[in-house]
């Protein structure tokens, strides 16, 4: 029993100095783990220069809707991969469904090397 002590004593001892290694090289850094291949495309996005298309703009203005809207499809849309087109070159174009309140907007996005531009966007107001 005494050895079993000392062993659950060790493991918590190295456990315990581990977590302490992990906050300290990682505690100052916007450290993320991006598993999901949705997640992993909308970080790739959100870390390149954002551009707007001129179709986007004036669609921005007939429908009267916010830019910080298609930001939020860009934090927490689906994209849809079906309809993306993930194997062109040099830039690959993404259709992202908004979710929540942007469930009835849909973009698509072109993403190059250092600049993602948002090309088109709809909204659907039939369910509105």
């Amino acid at each position: 029993m005494e050895d079993m002590r000392k062993r659950f004593a060790l493991y918590g001892l190295g456990f315990f100095m581990g977590l302490l290694l992990v906050f300290f090289f990682l505690g100052g850094k916007k450290a993320s783990c991006n598993w999901m291949p949705n997640d992993r495309i909308l970080n790739i996005i959100r870390q390149k220069k954002i551009l707007f298309s001129e179709d986007v703009h004036q669609s921005l203005r007939d429908t009267k809707t916010d830019s910080t809207q298609l930001m939020q499809i860009l934090m927490r849309g689906d994209v849809d991969f079906d309809r993306s087109q993930v194997k062109n070159d040099p830039c690959r174009l993404y259709w992202i469904q908004g979710l929540g309140e942007q469930s009835t907007m849909l973009i698509s996005v072109e993403v190059c090397d250092s600049i993602a531009t948002v090309n088109s966007f709809e909204k659907n107001s039939a369910t509105e």
